[in-house]
């Protein structure tokens, strides 16, 4: 198993190249776009981080300092904007409260205690907690999302009632423990599967096609 998920790796990335995920100038950058990334795209997000940027309140402080209502507007190309906006509050209170404020402290606590501290922030589920995990804070957790569900399953590599732990557990013991393959192989996922592995599939178009049993690639 661990040479197919290796070999799907480098597939993905001789098709697509490094992907230099997660973009972004800061920690806190990433953190407030992975909690805004949730249920939209990208584009989407990349508005409102714009917006939040022009209006410079890209920081902790930033978000500490803007009411709740005008913090909305901001991010309110992402959808669900009132509801984000309560999150990112909701996560500044608990790094002030936790962490004095400090990313550096809060990324030096040992990745498991992390993880179950940020899981009990309201509006931080596995997959933001993991995004911010390995992509801020450098802590070696696999990213799991819809699309790399969608991967594994269509390619019979898991089955279709894997939850997030059982695909997390699958990449982190049949591949290297390493950073940059966790950061760029999902990277690499939510690539092919944005453009090919879709609610609806482009199987003969994917890069992956090769890996599909038999009776799907026929």
């Amino acid at each position: 198993m661990k040479k197919s998920l290796l070999k799907i790796y480098k597939t993905l990335l001789k098709h697509f190249g490094y992907r230099n995920w997660w973009p972004a100038k800061t920690k806190i950058e990433i953190i407030i776009g992975a909690i805004l990334a949730q249920n939209t795209n990208w584009k989407n997000v990349e508005l409102a981080i714009s917006n939040l940027r022009e209006a410079k309140v890209l920081s902790y402080k930033g978000l500490q300092e803007t009411p709740v209502d005008q913090l909305a507007e901001l991010i309110r190309p992402s959808g669900y904007y009132n509801v984000k906006a309560q999150k990112l509050k909701t996560f500044v209170e608990f790094l002030s409260e936790e962490f004095s404020g400090s990313l550096m402290m809060m990324f030096r606590e040992e990745t498991s205690i992390l993880r179950d501290k940020l899981l009990s922030v309201k509006g931080i589920g596995p997959e933001t907690a993991d995004s911010i995990l390995l992509y801020a804070g450098q802590h070696l957790v696999f990213v799991s999302d819809l699309y790399t569900y969608r991967v594994m399953t269509r390619h019979k590599l898991l089955p279709e009632k894997a939850d997030y732990h059982q695909i997390q557990k699958f990449f982190q013991d049949n591949i290297p423990e390493d950073i940059d393959l966790y950061n760029d192989f999902h990277a690499q996922i939510v690539t092919v599967g944005a453009k090919y592995c879709n609610k609806t599939p482009k199987c003969e178009e994917c890069p992956l096609r090769e890996f599909l049993p038999i009776e799907q690639s026929e």
